[in-house]
């Protein structure tokens, strides 16, 4: 087997090289990054059938060698040992399977397939990603301003998919305007939740803002409705003084506060507060990998009345963080997110993104403590002329052109898949 060494100063001149050389069908053994370049190891295709027999010859050599059994013998032993013996043992039966598991030419043959596929892969991404430059700057470029502003390489590569071509710079912009404005679900009715009223349970990780949000919502239903048609209740019986602050705010409300054990006590309260217009819970605040969050979404669903979960998305959380929260909260349902700390927050493309993508219906944007002042209606509108802002140059996190390109070729295969309206 003749094995030949290429060397280049990138992956692509190495394999070009390798190309030319033995054909599209050569056999990558190994690729490794070198002092100036990288190297690869490359064998023709026909040398397969020898390594392969190779292999097997190598791997019977190592095989232990094991005795023929014959049929006197293993009556004998079948007898002695009250166990089923099967036929004979050759020397040399060994599957292809065994052998291309224990051959360890075999397993850096595959690692090195997976390893050069990976490769490959990104090269083609980046190919695209130079072609779409070439052929239309001005998608690349709208396509590179979503990325730095926070949205998702997966949102930014179905918006590379979809968005139509021959349309200037400004109607490109009108475009993603519009279809993030289609795709962004708000409340149908103003205040919804107030105006339908119901039973509702503010959900979320600790310190993303439920208490003061439900003292936020629960001013407006006694602005409109009074103090008599609302009832307040928290779970919250993990950390200091966490009922006495949901009392203050039920004080100067004049709502009584229920605090709540366990699953029969929700469900002998919501049972007594049957008449109340709305019922607002305050939940635990917790990490979303703790354990105990999978208890408190069963006390909920568990309450015998039906208990809409309201997910509150905290605008300063960063995407991944955003994304597990929501894939932990949403299994008993989600009636809708809210947004906070909007004022903390330098952009609101992510949290946006997490809502679009997760098709969460958004009711309620905060940004700050006031009570009930800073709880807002969402507006599509101003939202979106927020998420769109360009972020600054002179910001340590902004991405450049190529950066972007690396984002969008990372893991595009693992992302999941994204469907705009």
């Amino acid at each position: 087997m003749n094995v030949r060494r290429f060397f280049g100063s990138t992956s692509r001149q190495a394999l070009y090289q390798v190309r030319n050389a033995l054909g599209p069908d050569a056999l990558i053994l190994s690729n490794r990054p070198v002092e100036g370049g990288v190297e690869i190891l490359a064998v023709d295709k026909d040398a397969l059938p020898s390594l392969t027999a190779s292999a097997q010859v190598r791997t019977q050599a190592q095989a232990p060698v094991q005795p023929q059994i014959q049929p006197q013998a293993q009556s004998r032993e079948r007898q002695d040992n009250s166990a089923p013996v099967t036929g004979n043992v050759q020397v040399g039966q060994t599957s292809e399977a065994v052998v291309a598991a224990d051959d360890p030419v075999a397993r850096s043959l595959a690692n090195e397939i997976k390893s050069m596929r990976g490769i490959i892969e990104e090269q083609l991404v980046f190919r695209a990603w130079d072609t779409a430059q070439q052929r239309d700057p001005d998608k690349a470029k709208v396509l590179s301003d979503l990325l730095r502003v926070g949205f998702s390489p997966a949102l930014a590569r179905e918006f590379l998919a979809k968005m139509p071509s021959g349309l200037a710079l400004a109607q490109k912009l009108k475009w993603v305007n519009a279809v993030l404005d289609r795709n962004l679900r708000t409340v149908a009715q103003a205040d919804e939740i107030v105006e339908r009223g119901g039973v509702y349970a503010l959900v979320g990780p600790t310190g993303v803002g439920k208490t003061t949000t439900v003292a936020k919502i629960a001013a407006r239903c006694v602005v409109r409705y009074g103090a008599e048609r609302l009832a307040l209740l928290t779970t919250d019986s993990y950390r200091i003084g966490a009922h006495e602050q949901l009392r203050i705010y039920g004080k100067l409300l004049g709502v009584r506060v229920h605090a709540i054990k366990d699953a029969p006590d929700l469900q002998f309260v919501l049972e007594d507060l049957r008449g109340k217009h709305l019922v607002l819970i305050d939940t635990v605040g917790m990490s979303q990998r703790d354990q105990m969050v999978a208890e408190q979404l069963a006390l909920l669903s568990g309450s015998g009345t039906k208990v809409q979960q309201l997910l509150l998305l905290n605008a300063t959380g960063n995407g991944q963080t955003l994304d597990d929260v929501v894939r932990v909260y949403r299994g008993n349902g989600l009636h809708g997110c809210i947004i906070t700390k909007t004022d903390e927050a330098a952009g609101v493309a992510t949290a946006l993104d997490v809502a679009i993508r997760h098709q969460l219906t958004l009711q309620y944007v905060t940004n700050g403590q006031r009570v009930p002042e800073d709880l807002h209606l969402p507006n599509k509108e101003y939202l979106l002329s927020r998420a769109l802002r360009t972020v600054s140059a002179t910001s340590a996190h902004h991405l450049a052109a190529a950066e972007c390109q690396l984002m969008l070729a990372t893991g595009s295969a693992a992302n999941a898949e994204v469907r705009l309206a």
